[in-house]
């Protein structure tokens, strides 16, 4: 197993928002020389040495907002947990500044948001510096039947630190290496389906899934209102939890959130109990197993410890409704694309003003765009009508009631569950230009459809490659599953950083 390199020694690697806050209170870090040394790592290792391509885009006015964090601070004036903490955000998160906001697609590079995504303001009032945006699945991994996660026209393709020939997975995939790879403290990623917790999983960090509707979404490039969702993305739940607390709450512009009135924590560490498993009932989705032996072995080393902590284990309860609403949910997906990827390109000053024109631009630059994979999702989605075609609502009707009512509401009442475990996803695949992805298995589906929240959390590692397991359940239950994957996190601490190996040695003895 070869080094293909090791990078410059920095004092915050592996640094949690603790740390750091506790440096600058010392006088140790200020928030300038926290930004200067992410940033110092980011040229060390991002484009360079390993070159793991997770950053799209830096912030030119990143070290001048650190600055004027620290006057705040010298002032004796701090805006609370994020104050002087370097963030990087997905690159589909509008930001009204010098950086664009382009989804990965050459069709949109140099447009620049009329304001901030709500999730920006939110960060910007709370002190974070935002050192950059990071590359992702194009447009969120929605344009291809046979795509390759993590990568995009504008970005080119990101690489999996644990084992460089290997897929990050998508589409938060540069959100996710940036984390664990160490370029900044934590990062904001999105989900529809899988798309935070799945690169969280193979990158070894904690994501949390929010339920939808506990953070705003304006401002965000769209696949689908009924499942898109912002969510953390960390290296331990304490910090996974900090940032929840920041990023949540009503969005005037997304009506949705609304329905978080009432239902916010506000301060999420609060839960966070190293006892926390201690009389929890989990019931085991033991039908999302199956798909590696050795994935097997290590969730079951997992429940095992999980009953050692006093935790009451239900195996198997798996959802009634267990893989019957997949042709339902992309049906809803490509309906709510063309629509809200229309509405959102109509209140902004893009080159494109429309999912036709998109298409269009990938076959004019389709050397560009298109040399590894088509865009047969986006055809497929610019042949839908309108949200008021029958096929629509009875295929968004049908997926709210197998996901919620018949699938994890039934089973958590049935067994009186406090949560549902299983594997994340399957162990990082190799990077495949020619066929795509080939991931083999995950649990994103029943949370993401249902909107319910979804918390997963590094579980070890299967060949130097990690392996999460998830803990998800009813809507608005983040303070449980917070609570149990945090006292999971500190019996196990299976989070192990990357050594940035080109690939993954099976070893040559008998």
């Amino acid at each position: 197993m070869s080094n293909t390199s090791s990078a410059e020694p920095n004092s915050l690697i592996e640094a949690t928002i603790d740390h750091l806050q506790n440096g600058m209170r010392t006088g140790d870090y200020t928030a300038r020389s926290i930004a200067e040394q992410y940033l110092a790592r980011i040229k060390a290792i991002d484009k360079t040495g390993p070159a793991v391509n997770a950053v799209i885009e830096l912030n030119p006015d990143a070290l001048s907002i650190a600055d004027d964090l620290d006057r705040e601070l010298k002032s004796k004036e701090t805006r609370g947990p994020l104050h002087g903490i370097p963030i990087l955000i997905k690159d589909n998160i509008d930001t009204a500044d010098r950086m664009s906001t382009t989804a990965g697609s050459l069709a949109l590079e140099g447009s620049i948001a009329p304001k901030d995504a709500f999730v920006v303001q939110r960060l910007r009032a709370a002190g974070a510096v935002i050192l950059g945006k990071t590359n992702l699945s194009e447009w969120a991994n929605f344009r291809s039947t046979h795509s390759v996660s993590g990568w995009s026209g504008r970005g080119g393709q990101t690489r999996n630190p644990y084992a460089l020939d290997r897929n990050p997975s998508g589409s938060s995939s540069g959100s996710a290496v940036a984390v664990s790879a160490n370029l900044c403290a934590v990062a904001i990623g999105t989900e529809t389906d899988g798309s935070i917790v799945s690169p969280a999983s193979v990158n070894s960090i904690v994501g949390i899934k929010p339920t939808q509707g506990l953070i705003g979404r304006s401002g965000v490039v769209p696949i689908a209102h009924s499942q898109d969702t912002v969510g953390p993305l960390a290296r331990t739940v304490r910090d996974a939890a900090v940032l929840l607390g920041i990023l949540e709450g009503p969005d005037p512009n997304d009506p949705v959130t609304k329905d978080c009135v009432g239902k916010m924590q506000t301060n999420y560490t609060k839960f966070l109990d190293p006892n926390g498993l201690r009389g929890a009932r989990l019931g085991v989705a033991r039908k999302f197993f199956g798909f590696n032996g050795a994935v097997d072995q290590l969730m079951d080393e997992c429940i095992e410890k999980m009953k050692r902590m006093g935790a009451e284990i239900i195996d198997p309860a798996d959802l009634p409704s267990h893989g019957q609403y997949d042709d339902s949910e992309f049906k809803v997906l490509l309906y709510e694309f063309k629509a809200d990827l229309n509405a959102y390109l109509d209140t902004h000053s893009a080159p494109v003003k429309c999912l036709a024109d998109i298409i269009a631009f990938n076959e004019k630059y389709r050397g560009d765009e298109l040399p590894f994979f088509g865009q047969e999702i986006m055809l497929n989605a610019e042949k839908k009508g309108p949200l008021t075609e029958k096929a629509y609502t009875d295929a968004l009707a049908k997926n709210l009631r197998l996901s919620r009512t018949e699938g994890i509401d039934a089973v958590m009442e049935k067994y009186r569950l406090d949560a549902i475990v299983a594997p994340t996803t399957a162990p990082a695949w190799l990077t495949d230009w020619v066929n795509g992805d080939h991931g083999t298995g995950g649990c994103s589906a029943p949370a993401a459809v249902s909107g319910y929240p979804h918390v997963t959390v590094p579980a070890g590692f299967v060949r130097d490659l990690p392996v999460g397991i998830s803990f998800f359940g009813r809507a608005w239950s983040e303070p449980t599953l917070i609570g149990l994957a945090y006292a999971f996190e500190q019996a196990t601490k299976s989070r192990g950083a990357p050594n940035f190996l080109s690939s993954v040695d099976f070893g040559t003895d008998n």
